[in-house]
């Protein structure tokens, strides 16, 4: 009777383990891949699924985004400059059968993929480029990561660049690049301010040149202006007309 009753204790608590271990709860952000006998037999959850121990096995797969800092990376940028350069991704599993069939520790591969990508684009561009044109290179990298993992049943959310780093000496460099530079851009907006002066006064002389007595009328405006300064000696030039003037006054004195 005794070991009747053992046996039967020993067959009960091998259901129960049995039945402990067929039984899995999955959250509302996880589903389980399901393999039986090794091969894929589905994709199962959230809540509660049921499994045939021994037979079957699962994958659990996270579909929440994932944020990955991507190391540090060393870098020379297209003009030479030896730049320190780290991003953080932004990715999320959309499809868990290609996640775990299709690629070993997806993370781990995006990681690898986004190191490599990030040194490769930024490679291309020059200094200036990455500290002012940072949400283009974001683009571009997002959509390169992302068309690769496409076949992982992965997307690629968002890349941002955190830090672009350089060395000591080559900010003193770039200060003093980015001063001759500012000072080239204001020698030459005076030599076009300059140019543009010359233009308007050669119009305005010729204008003058074609209407003898806006000349005139120049001529006495700028007396006025000189006449408004008591402390100023004025020198008034004998125009040619008054000499024609009186030539002709003199002749037609004659004349009678």
């Amino acid at each position: 009777m005794t070991s009747n009753l053992t046996i039967w204790i020993a067959i009960a608590f091998a259901i129960i383990i049995t039945l402990g271990s067929s039984i899995r709860i999955l959250r509302e952000y996880e589903r389980a891949v399901i393999f039986t006998l090794g091969r894929f037999t589905g994709v199962k959850g959230p809540g509660l699924i049921f499994i045939f121990p021994l037979v079957q096995t699962i994958a659990r797969v996270d579909l929440r985004t994932i944020v990955l800092d991507v190391p540090t990376q060393d870098l020379i940028s297209h003009d030479n400059v030896s730049i320190h350069v780290n991003a953080v991704i932004y990715f999320r599993v959309i499809d868990p059968e290609r996640a775990i069939i299709q690629v070993e520790q997806f993370d781990y591969a995006i990681s690898q993929l986004a190191q490599t990508t990030l040194r490769s684009v930024l490679g291309k561009h020059e200094l200036d480029e990455m500290l002012s044109e940072r949400d283009k290179l974001n683009k571009d990298i997002q959509d390169i990561l992302d068309a690769q993992t496409d076949a992982w049943g992965i997307k690629v959310a968002n890349v941002e660049i955190k830090h672009v780093d350089i060395q000591e000496s080559m900010i003193r460099a770039i200060g003093q690049q980015a001063e001759a530079e500012r000072e080239r851009r204001a020698r030459v907006i005076n030599a076009e301010g300059e140019q543009q002066a010359a233009q308007k006064l050669l119009e305005a002389a010729e204008t003058l040149s074609a209407r003898p007595e806006a000349m005139q009328l120049r001529y006495l405006g700028a007396l006025s202006t000189i006449a408004g300064d008591k402390s100023s000696t004025i020198v008034f030039p004998f125009p040619v007309e008054f000499g024609r003037f009186f030539e002709g006054f003199g002749q037609d004195d004659a004349a009678d």
